[in-house]
């Protein structure tokens, strides 16, 4: 059910005070391969949020012993409207895509695909590094964005300590850290923090943000709630204050993916790799990635357009055609 026409949800709090109207998103699992699939846990998107942010996409593998699964095998595939965010925290991932960009996803480092107006890309794991774990991000551009040209961006944060822990910020700006990467949309936040076991870590946040923390290695107490390993607790605009508590009896630093931003505030459909605006717009998208990767026949009402995915070098695995479309109209979500 859209909530699109809902007021967005506003904590009412006194300074200082952390903010408890938290929502706790639960995981589905999501084979991402073929029959020795890698499993994935996916929080965005579900029925009861789409966005937190721009956020729309998020992503948790690992660990996982590629010697078992096979580990990430993902063959060319397009994006439309909206920017990838891969972040490791071991293993390592060959990227390669239309717009001429080859590089190593290693981990604590920020590799940033913006598709813009369209893009293709593929994602293969090394063999060489036995265990696989990290996670997958998209966030939707917006408006005056979305039709820009494709760029790749690659970061590594330096780790800012802080009492109890450490923050490494790679994309926005948290305590004393900022990451230099544009990011083509309004203000975003994404960073990882590590709680040491029994620590407790306050961290300020911006009232005009939307928040969601990721429960990444462990469980993890999230402003006084017990968020279970896996899930993603989902803060509303107004708070400004985060309290992240480890458990005593953790065995090692437990792990938070802390994503943040300004509510998008723009109607979006998010289909298969494709983020646009209206049903007619993600048919184009489909219809036009079908024809320029050669699995279907061109549709004479695009002739004369410039092509939107690129060329790719020989000798790669062969692409992944689109599914098939649905029968009713794409609706908007938000």
């Amino acid at each position: 059910m859209s909530n699109l026409d809902a007021e967005p949800q506003v904590a009412v709090l006194e300074p200082g005070q952390p903010c408890t109207a938290i929502e706790v998103l639960e995981p589905r699992l999501v084979p991402l391969g073929g029959l020795r699939a890698m499993t994935v846990h996916r929080t965005l998107p579900q029925r009861r949020r789409s966005l937190i942010g721009a956020w729309c996409f998020l992503d948790h593998y690992g660990p996982d012993d590629i010697a078992e699964t096979g580990g990430m095998r993902v063959p060319r595939h397009p994006h439309t409207g909206l920017a990838t965010v891969s972040w490791l925290f071991s293993g390592r991932i060959e990227h390669l895509d239309s717009g001429g960009n080859a590089a190593s996803v290693l981990p604590g480092e920020l590799n940033l695909m913006i598709a813009g107006r369209g893009i293709t890309h593929q994602e293969i794991g090394s063999s060489e590094v036995p265990v696989l774990h990290g996670v997958q991000l998209w966030y939707a551009l917006p408006e005056s964005t979305r039709f820009s040209e494709n760029h790749f961006a690659h970061y590594e944060p330096a780790a800012v300590p802080v009492r109890g822990g450490s923050v490494r910020v790679f994309i926005g700006e948290l305590l004393s850290s900022r990451s230099p990467v544009d990011t083509r949309t309004p203000e975003l936040l994404g960073a990882e923090v590590l709680i040491e076991p029994g620590a407790t870590l306050e961290i300020p946040l911006r009232r005009d943000f939307e928040y969601g923390v990721l429960a990444e290695n462990a469980d993890l107490s999230v402003n006084g709630l017990e968020v279970p390993h896996r899930a993603l607790s989902y803060l509303p605009t107004g708070a400004d204050t985060l309290v992240l508590r480890a458990s005593v009896e953790a065995d090692a630093p437990v792990r938070a993916l802390l994503l943040g931003g300004v509510p998008l505030g723009e109607q979006i459909i998010m289909w298969w790799n494709f983020v646009g605006r209206d049903h007619d717009e993600i048919v184009e998208y489909r219809r036009r990635y079908q024809a320029e990767l050669g699995f279907e026949q061109a549709d004479p009402a695009d002739a004369g357009k410039r092509p939107l995915f690129g060329e790719f070098p020989p000798g790669e695995r062969p692409p992944i055609p689109a599914p098939p479309l649905p029968l009713s109209r794409l609706r908007p979500r938000s």
